[in-house]
């Protein structure tokens, strides 16, 4: 290795473990102090390491928070989602880690720890680092973990060693993949295998992965018996109806339609209630509840004055949104996923309109990956109608963009792999 070169898993794995642990001690220690390293650190982790100096991690000392009490933790756990996928969970992983010497870690998406199991004497150990049932293991409170990083970076983060930036961490190996929740595309949490470093194996990334997207399918699974009894309640309803009409689940997911094409999905305000809305998607509609959904009746009225404001919303580390004020729209509010907050923030740095190769670009360092681009613009459209032009790409110029943005830019979407993304973050504050 050289030190252009950056740390590589798969041949650290083949390294003595204290030889492997030393060498990453030297590139953390050089990242701390600013010298040359032997080796640069893995992009996922460097940009971890940034976020942990912004926001004030003592990398020398560990830091405790407090544990969930016993009645915080299971109220928790019965509010959770995780708790249906528990059994695929266990299932995958639970003997796997016993085996290995780890132990199987379900987090949710605040980064409490919520269930723990394996190897009774690698709880122990874990114990003694405050790896405890309703500890708080975000990245900011406990720094580059693997835990805390897959839920800022919403993919799957392998960590060894001294890639974790508190140094009493430094006798572990960490693997998480973040579990989202396939109605809405919400993060729900974190499964992690972590165990001593002795232990640490490449494949162990792709085992959690895998076992993220099974736990995912299971709850897909789930998703649709429940839809199919939303459509044996609403069918008969709508038979009875003239005009256009949906069916729909209370996350936008149809059901039921009539007079008017299916569609899979359709965006719903972020709180929704019997009586008139106005969505993007149908115009004004009138809202009567149904056993696990609503009843969307549209009203063959003249269309509501256009939008004048939209509130992009890009300053959290999980969460994004888009707001559309102004006009027949009122306050509406949508949740976006990781790829449409990406987009959207493009765009807003391109008001005269940027096209589907250079938003390939700008995403994926490609011109040529336009059909992604149109796809996902395509679905953008769904919830923001004519508020998002095309031909080129952009917001019209009557309309008011206004960017909320995070306190420093390194914490600009920190789950973006985006170019564009990547090289904003790097821009100094003024």
């Amino acid at each position: 290795m050289n030190a252009t070169s950056t740390i590589n898993l798969a041949r650290i794995s083949t390294m003595d473990c204290t030889q492997a642990a030393r060498l990453l001690a030297g590139v953390r220690r050089a990242a701390l102090t600013g010298e040359q390293p032997r080796v640069l650190p893995r992009p996922v982790i460097e940009e971890s390491w940034g976020r942990m100096l912004l926001d004030g991690v003592d990398p020398d000392h560990d830091f405790r928070s407090r544990l969930l009490s016993f009645e915080e933790l299971e109220e928790r756990r019965r509010a959770s989602r995780l708790t249906e996928i528990m059994p695929v969970l266990r299932d995958a992983l639970v003997s796997v880690a016993d085996a290995a010497h780890h132990i199987m870690v379900v987090c949710d998406a605040d980064g409490r720890v919520l269930w723990r199991e394996g190897s009774s004497a690698v709880l122990r150990k874990a114990d003694s680092l405050g790896f405890e049932l309703g500890a708080d293991w975000a990245e900011s409170v406990v720094g580059t973990n693997g835990i805390g990083t897959p839920l800022v970076v919403r993919r799957p983060v392998q960590v060894f060693s001294a890639e974790h930036f508190v140094e009493t961490h430094h006798a572990w190996t960490c693997t998480g993949a973040p579990i989202t929740d396939p109605r809405d595309g919400r993060l729900l949490g974190v499964v992690d295998i972590s165990g001593p470093l002795n232990t640490m194996h490449p494949a162990t990334l792709a085992l959690v992965d895998s076992v993220a997207k099974l736990a995912e399918a299971r709850l897909r699974e789930s998703h649709g018996t429940t839809l199919d009894r939303l459509r044996s309640v609403a069918a008969p309803v709508l038979a009875r109806l003239e005009g256009r009409a949906v069916a729909v689940d209370s996350h936008g997911w149809t059901a039921a339609v009539t007079g008017m094409p299916h569609t899979d999905r359709l965006p719903l305000p972020k709180s929704l209630s019997a009586g008139h809305t106005w969505l993007p998607s149908l115009g004004t509609c009138a809202v009567e509840p149904l056993p696990g959904g609503w009843l969307l009746r549209v009203e063959e009225d003249p269309q509501p004055l256009a939008a004048t404001r939209v509130v992009l919303d890009v300053s959290g580390p999980r969460r994004w949104s888009v707001t559309v004020e102004g006009g027949g729209a009122g306050g509406w509010t949508h949740e976006l996923s990781p790829r449409h907050a990406e987009l959207l923030y493009l765009l807003s740095t391109h008001r005269k309109g940027r096209s589907a190769s250079g938003l390939a670009e700008d995403m994926f360092g490609d011109p040529a990956r336009t059909v992604t681009v149109r796809a996902e613009l395509s679905r953008v459209r769904r919830y923001l109608g004519g508020l998002l032009a095309h031909r080129p790409y952009r917001f019209p110029e009557d309309v008011d963009v206004q960017v909320i943005l995070p306190e420093h830019p390194a914490n600009l979407l920190p789950h973006s792999t985006a170019p564009a993304v990547r090289e904003a973050r790097r821009v100094p504050e003024p």
